[in-house]
């Protein structure tokens, strides 16, 4: 099991997500991103249009998810 950060995902506070695979936290992440989307969390808003923006050129998100994949592979497993 490994853990990353909102914020080191790309959002807005240290709230951490734990998983076995980057899929996991990835979905952890969407789901606290959708929630905090619905509570109207500044913090979180500006950073999902950062992801926004990102998104608009392919090759750039790939590269960045390729990176956060990369750093999570890097972490030591917990426990």
């Amino acid at each position: 099991m490994k853990s990353m950060s909102c914020k080191q995902l790309g959002g807005a506070c240290d709230i951490m997500f734990s998983g076995e695979t980057f899929e996991d936290i990835a979905a952890q992440s969407k789901e606290h991103g959708m929630e905090m989307f619905q509570k109207g969390d500044i913090g979180h808003l500006k950073a999902m249009k950062t992801m926004k923006d990102r998104m608009q050129t392919p090759e750039d998100f790939n590269k960045w998810m390729e990176d956060k994949r990369k750093e999570f592979d890097a972490l030591p497993e917990e426990g």
